[in-house]
């Protein structure tokens, strides 16, 4: 009797380990079944937030180089090569400053007003910039200047290109503007 009693107790403690095992294994499954959207949102965050800290570099460094033109520190003819280069040298971190400058366009236009600005596009029809279609105006004290520079960031994650890109080219196409009216850093000069 003794041994039927023992063999029993050890059958009932091998069904509860069983069962237990079971409801881990309902576990892991429910986890796998959850995880791929789990790990697309967190991936999706993560992109999102380092595109908005491009995108926010982008701007500091645009209104740099903005600040620098209004108050005449930055005059006279200036090209796209160095205007793109005084943007590189502003931005750091999450863009190299080779890629900088390989990829970093500008455009600078200037008015005589604010009235008779204008705001065109640079796109293509994919959303690339038209290299074509970017120009650097000479921008003289009191003049209504326009400064925009673009950036075609590379999405990381590949699932989330097809989400978060602006362009049919799989990258983010990142913009940052500065409009303002230069000083009269010439002592002849009055606005």
């Amino acid at each position: 009797m003794g041994l039927n009693v023992a063999i029993a107790r050890s059958c009932r403690r091998l069904r509860r380990r069983w069962r237990a095992d079971g409801e881990k294994g309902s576990a892991a499954i429910e986890f796998a079944m959850v995880a791929p959207a789990l790990f697309l949102f967190i991936f999706g965050i993560i992109e999102t937030g380092v595109i908005f800290f491009g995108s926010a570099m982008l701007q500091n460094a645009t209104d740099d180089v903005a600040r620098q033109i209004r108050t005449g520190i930055l005059s006279g003819t200036l090209t796209q090569a160095q205007l793109a280069s005084d943007v590189c040298a502003d931005v750091t971190g999450l863009i190299s400053s080779t890629d900088c400058a390989n990829n970093l366009k500008v455009d600078m236009r200037s008015y005589s007003s604010f009235g008779g600005s204008a705001y065109p596009s640079v796109t293509k029809p994919d959303g690339t910039v038209d290299p074509a279609q970017l120009v650097v105006a000479p921008a003289g004290d009191c003049s209504v200047v326009l400064f925009r520079s673009f950036y075609p960031w590379q999405i990381m994650t590949p699932l989330m290109s097809k989400l978060l890109q602006n362009t049919t080219t799989g990258v983010y196409l990142l913009s940052s503007s500065a409009a303002f009216r230069s000083e009269p850093y010439k002592s002849s000069s009055t606005c």
